[in-house]
């Protein structure tokens, strides 16, 4: 089943269930008001919610057109967000960039910051930064949302503590991470409002596209008419979400409705922007930029400006969207 929230005035919005095709919707109101609700009473909400998905697919529900402008993050509020460290490969690529740290640790276990999970924004809400002169870049990830974990948690247990898949835009500051890093306490500045696609879903309704712990669709991303990049989610996975999760719950349980994402996606290859057809690309700008170094001695493609259209989306080998699409304008924030 396919899941998102809808505004209603309030700061978690109004939950509802999605048609697989993602062109209508119904309100799970009924059965849970809030998403967060429903991941908290799952075992009961979850056969119901599933229930109606069906039917819904089946047109024995007429439901309502869904408007994706009409989305807020599936999540608005989580209570916990963090970021991780599923590709080596983009790793390698940005390790060049000043404030990298040792590459052992990488290699031995995934790196992780616990982000803002206060203000997660929706799938066409502005991209809000500061100024437009920080390097702003976008990344695009895979998330998970999770059931209760408990400390030092086995792969199984962590398995089973997947509840739902998303896509989301971990929003970066280039010019503000190094210092954030020198200064110890990891991100912080350089990390604005998390963006998220309009639904998440149930891994069991993603078919043979969910296996071995990691989504395995190509992810799309567009800076305005120009494709940056379609990496394929499930290849070059160095730490998968089962790892993630694990190493999350080293020290701490996490609570349910905790949000993990994959780190941005990234495949091993040799292209350069712009793309010749077919080519894999890159899941944000700051690894095109170290490609362009390496091969023509200066980065040439520009980070994110005011105006600028940011689209990712997850979609099958049909072409068609699979969680809908994040579709963002970088706007400076005036006060």
């Amino acid at each position: 089943m396919k899941l998102a929230s809808l505004r209603n005035g309030r700061p978690d919005g109004h939950l509802v269930i999605v048609s697989s095709d993602l062109t209508r919707f119904v309100s799970a109101g009924r059965i849970a008001s809030t998403l967060q609700s429903a991941l908290d009473d799952w075992q009961r909400c979850a056969p119901i919610l599933g229930a109606v998905a069906a039917q819904l697919d089946r047109r024995e529900i007429a439901g309502m057109p869904f408007n994706p402008a009409e989305a807020l993050a599936p999540l608005p509020r989580a209570y916990q967000w963090i970021d991780g460290s599923g590709y080596m490969v983009h790793l390698d690529r940005v390790r060049s960039l000043k404030g990298s740290r040792d590459q052992g640790l990488q290699d031995e276990r995934p790196i992780m910051y616990q982000g803002g999970s206060d203000t997660l924004s929706g799938p066409q809400a502005p991209m809000l930064v500061p100024s437009d002169e920080l390097a702003v870049d976008f990344e695009a990830e895979i998330a998970v949302v999770l059931s209760r974990v408990p400390m030092k948690a086995t792969r199984e247990e962590a398995a089973a503590a997947i509840r739902l898949v998303g896509v989301c835009n971990d929003v970066s500051l280039r010019r503000l991470v190094a210092a954030d890093l020198e200064e110890g306490f990891g991100f912080f500045h350089s990390k604005p409002s998390t963006s998220f696609a309009p639904v998440f879903v149930t891994p069991e309704a993603l078919g043979h596209c969910w296996r071995d712990n990691r989504l395995h669709l190509a992810l799309r991303a567009h800076v305005n008419d120009s494709l940056y990049g379609q990496p394929n989610a499930g290849r070059d996975v160095r730490f998968d979400f089962v790892d993630l999760i694990v190493e999350a719950s080293r020290t701490r349980e996490l609570s349910t409705g905790t949000i993990i994402g994959s780190g941005t996606v990234a495949n091993a290859h040799d292209d350069m922007l712009p793309l010749k057809r077919g080519g894999v690309g890159f899941g944000c700008i700051a690894e095109a930029r170290v490609v362009e170094k390496l091969k023509i001695g200066k980065a040439r493609t520009p980070f994110l400006k005011a105006g600028d259209r940011v689209r990712i989306d997850a979609v099958d080998a049909d072409g068609r969207s699979v969680f809908g699409a994040i579709d963002q304008t970088v706007t400076v924030h005036k006060r």
